[in-house]
């Protein structure tokens, strides 16, 4: 890796760092209603600006075979 391209590297590195961290500052600073008007919890900023995947809600449920295969239900 050449000179130029280290710096260029340390370059975008840092503008992305920098992105994040304003991105994160502005989410911290709306209040509760608005970040849940957007589907945010406050304790979803860090791991979304991170770029950590935030489940779909509107995602359906994965199914699972019968749970009567796993264990015996006891009868009373």
């Amino acid at each position: 890796m050449s000179m130029v391209n280290l710096l260029i590297s340390a370059g975008r590195a840092f503008s992305q760092w920098r992105r994040r961290e304003q991105t994160c500052a502005e989410l911290m600073a709306l209040d509760d209603h608005s970040l849940a008007d957007i589907g945010l919890h406050r304790s979803q900023i860090g791991a979304l600006v991170d770029g950590v995947r935030v489940p779909d809600p509107s995602l359906s449920p994965i199914s699972f075979p019968r749970q009567d295969k796993f264990a015996l239900r006891k009868e009373a």
